[in-house]
């Protein structure tokens, strides 16, 4: 038998061809993983069904995957609060940080926002990402 060569496309191919761009899931969550389990116990042999503990084994990963998710989420929202508390222990401090010139600012927290992710401090009327905060000192009385 013989293989014929791959040549290149003739003019009467499309030179385009329309597709979607899909872009595949890259975590598998419980759902995904339900779906298999109910893939496997559907097209299992039937003179040969799933070892009892190998489901519950699945069944416990499953379990498992999804606390460890939960904890994750926690752990987020944990130190997300613990940004919100250093930004507000910052009201009436003595804050410095670095300036778009590379010279180093020092002004009075007098506000904190937190419109987004990385609260926002308030010092001297500029607004200052508690990130890019590099010092704290006490005002001076």
């Amino acid at each position: 038998m013989t293989i014929d060569a791959i040549t290149a496309a003739s003019a009467t191919t499309p030179t385009s061809v329309a597709t979607t761009a899909r872009s595949p899931k890259q975590t598998l969550d419980s759902e995904a993983f339900m779906s298999l389990l109910v893939a496997q116990l559907t097209n299992q042999d039937p003179s040969s069904p799933m070892d009892t503990n190998q489901m519950i084994g699945q069944t416990t990963q499953l379990a498992m995957m999804e606390k460890l998710t939960e904890l994750s989420t926690t752990g987020t929202e944990g130190f997300s609060l613990q940004m919100r508390v250093a930004a507000t222990t910052l009201l009436g401090q003595q804050v410095s940080y670095t300036g778009a010139d590379g010279a180093r600012i020092t002004g009075t927290a007098t506000a904190v926002s937190f419109a987004t992710a990385v609260p926002q401090v308030t010092v001297g009327g500029a607004t200052v990402a508690l990130d890019a905060v590099s010092g704290i000192a006490r005002p001076a009385s």
